[in-house]
């Protein structure tokens, strides 16, 4: 696993919406993060890693 990776990875569990901004950029992958992180925040983690690991 790549380093840069494995560092987004631990983002994501603290910081789902960060994570995404800095793989993705602005955009729909960013939206429904941050909605899945405002009112679910699990999901918004999964969310998060799944954008991260499906490349």
């Amino acid at each position: 696993m790549d380093t840069n990776k494995l560092l987004l990875i631990l983002i994501a569990i603290f910081l789902p919406p960060v994570a995404v901004f800095l793989k993705k950029g602005v955009g729909q992958d960013l939206l429904i993060n941050i909605v899945l992180t405002i009112f679910f925040f699990i999901p918004g983690i999964l969310h998060a890693v799944w954008v991260l690991t499906r490349d």
